[in-house]
């Protein structure tokens, strides 16, 4: 049995389709029950005592990062017999400025699961593809999107890549202790994005940067001030390195990474139901 956290979520949902698809029996750990096609058992990542329905008889883990007692939550995955787990980190956790937030969880994370004595796998990818989706009330209002870092080119992975290399490391030995670095086939700028999402949609979508000042408003709507620094220090500083390429997906997989293109197509449904 393998154990899911966050399936509802980008990156969960297609980790859980993955191993289903591999033949593996999955288990979803979920807050509250959901319509998933797995045994859901409800727990919370944050209370690591409230895992033990979910662990019983679990071999193997997809980890989510950032819950305020990692330590607490690996030792009950050791306690419970799980043998693998593997972390969704991210390239946060090797930023050359680390004093964020979001590094600091990131750190954090990596440190327990290294220390726990289970067989460990970490990611690190760069962005998500699935982050689009942030565009999509803009959308819904029009062609022009506007967005922050607009002349920062990142190698955005699909998901279902980053699902596919966890599939692998779960089901298969050879990766304990890895630590893998995961991007894209091509480090593209939003406004490369938005043409090839706007081709896969049949609309001429058009980029506007945002200006720093205008980013900041932006984002500190809805982002904690500490959070809206760290991505300041990410993007604007480039203390976070998302555009070199690493061949690593198809080194585990098998096959190339997806590109951008190939996500937009496959989703293109998603901002059809919005823009229809």
């Amino acid at each position: 049995m393998f154990l899911v956290t966050g399936a509802t979520g980008n990156v969960g949902s297609e980790v859980m389709q993955a191993l289903r698809l591999a033949g593996a029996p999955v288990r979803a750990l979920v807050r509250a029950p959901d319509d998933l096609p797995v045994e859901q058992v409800v727990g919370d990542l944050d209370r690591p005592d409230s895992l033990a329905a979910a662990l019983a008889g679990v071999r193997g883990v997809f980890l989510l990062p950032g819950y305020r007692d990692m330590a607490g939550v690996t030792a009950e995955l050791a306690k419970a017999g799980v043998e693998r787990v593997v972390l969704l980190s991210s390239q946060a956790a090797v930023a050359t400025d680390t004093a964020n937030p979001i590094s600091a969880f990131m750190i954090a994370s990596e440190a327990a699961v290294r220390g726990s004595g289970l067989a460990w796998t970490i990611l690190r990818p760069a962005a998500f593809m699935s982050n689009t989706f942030r565009w999509l009330p803009q959308l819904g209002q029009g062609d022009l999107v506007r967005d922050a870092f607009g002349d920062v080119p990142i190698a955005s992975i699909d998901p279902a890549d980053i699902a596919a290399v966890t599939a692998k490391a779960l089901l298969e030995p050879g990766h304990e202790g890895r630590a893998y670095s995961l991007t894209g086939p091509e480090a593209l700028l939003p406004a490369d994005r938005l043409r090839i999402l706007g081709r896969a949609l049949g609309r001429r979508l058009r980029f506007q940067a945002l200006t720093e000042e205008e980013a900041w408003v932006q984002m500190s709507a809805t982002t904690p001030t500490e959070y809206v620094k760290a991505f300041f220090s990410f993007y604007r500083d480039r203390t976070i390195d998302e555009t070199t390429l690493h061949p690593t997906v198809e080194q585990v997989t098998g096959r190339p990474p997806r590109t951008f293109d190939q996500w937009a197509t496959t989703h293109a449904w998603r901002f059809q139901n919005v823009t229809s």
